[in-house]
């Protein structure tokens, strides 16, 4: 038995590639030409550093995207003006940090996350030949890998969820209407995924983000209710789609901050397990959650259903040891119960939003190779 290995789907953009993301962001005309071929080189280059990096399951690293959801707002009818989304809810509490995090920030050259636009009209996919392109560049990247490279690949789409909390309703007669929609528009992307071969990850951070930002002041339970109703239309936007192809990633932020006003896993994971997908993909890599890989234990997963640990933290530039993810691994392997039914990966994306990953590229993929060395050392344990 062998663990795989994969990780959370957005990896480190080439500076000039960015420099066009963020151009285009900012409402500057850009030469499009030159934008897909830095595009295609981007993603040419990245399936193959995954590769030599033993990556077994690799994405498109979200080259052609500006962020990992903020894409969208290209791709569908529907959003303009703008607001100002809150930020974390622990930054109130450690203004010092809030205030050196803000001037580390400034200036740098990066597609920012928290002046979004809003949804003002009717919210439909209308550009799937661009969601198709990008389909097709990662696929001729992956013939160029060679037909062994990998053991399968995938794309990303976010949560309706996540649209949502960031692009806020400011056209729909409720939010259950705009969550309606966007799964919807999203289903447009979510099957075309599985119709050209590859397994679909639904990017949710809103499961667990939105607790300690959007929900931070009102109850518990409604937060949960939120999750239970982003989950139902998930499902609802995969009725066309094998359960076994789809893998849902959830998370509490891929920033660097105390986190200490984080949710607990086992408050919002029974809701979680009510996705319709065959994996889940959680992060413990980080000194927060690493200890409610536990949890499993009292609320297990499906009987069909993997674990994709996340045993890399994607916000520190400490390279891991490979003994550290082994064992990270084999406690991942013990709570599940089933070896066979974990995959090693990362907490999150390393470039989520273009120019904003916390970590160069010669770390990240110094971290990707100790995640294969690891799962390697695992294997040979737990098998």
């Amino acid at each position: 038995m062998r663990i795989l290995t994969t990780h959370a789907g957005s990896l480190p953009r080439p500076k000039a590639l960015v420099a066009l993301h963020v151009a285009r962001s900012r409402g500057e005309a850009i030469d499009e030409a030159a934008f897909d071929a830095a595009g295609e080189a981007a993603t040419l280059d990245i399936v193959r550093r995954q590769r030599e990096a033993g990556v077994d399951i690799p994405s498109d690293g979200e080259q052609l995207r500006e962020a990992f959801f903020l894409y969208v707002r290209r791709r569908m009818s529907g959003f303009g003006s703008g607001w100002i989304r809150p930020a974390q809810r622990e930054l109130a509490d450690y203004p010092e940090f809030a205030a050196a995090r803000a001037a580390a920030l400034k200036g740098r050259e990066a597609v920012g996350l928290f002046q979004p636009p809003m949804a003002v009209g009717p919210v439909r996919h209308i550009a799937p030949e661009e969601n198709l392109a990008e389909i097709a560049g990662f696929r001729a990247a992956l013939d160029a890998a060679g037909p062994d490279a990998f053991a399968d690949a995938f794309i990303t789409a976010p949560s309706p969820g996540i649209v949502a909390s960031a692009m806020k309703n400011a056209f729909y007669a409720s939010d259950a209407d705009y969550l309606e929609a966007l799964g919807e528009a999203l289903r447009v992307e979510y099957e075309a995924a599985i119709a050209h071969g590859f397994m679909l990850q639904i990017d949710a951070p809103d499961l667990a983000l939105e607790r300690h930002v959007g929900y931070a002041d009102r109850p518990l339970g409604e937060f949960v209710a939120f999750v239970r109703q982003v989950v139902a239309v998930i499902n609802r936007a995969l009725r066309n789609v094998p359960r076994d192809r789809v893998r849902l990633h959830a998370c509490w932020g891929n920033y660097e901050s105390p986190h200490d006003r984080d949710v607990a896993l086992k408050e919002i994971l029974p809701a979680i397990l009510e996705a319709d997908v065959g994996a889940i993909m959680l992060p413990f890599g980080n000194p927060r959650h690493q200890h409610e890989i536990r949890v499993f234990r009292d609320l297990p997963l499906h009987p069909d259903q993997t674990l994709i640990a996340g045993v890399i933290d994607t916000c520190s530039a400490f390279v891991e040891h490979p003994e550290v993810v082994a064992e990270r691994l084999e406690r991942a392997a013990e709570a599940v119960g089933d070896p066979a039914r974990i995959q090693a990966g990362t907490d999150c994306g390393f470039d989520t939003s273009a120019g904003m990953g916390r970590l160069t590229g010669d770390i990240v993929w110094a971290k990707l190779r100790t995640l294969r060395d690891g799962a390697e050392i695992a294997s040979r344990r737990v098998g």
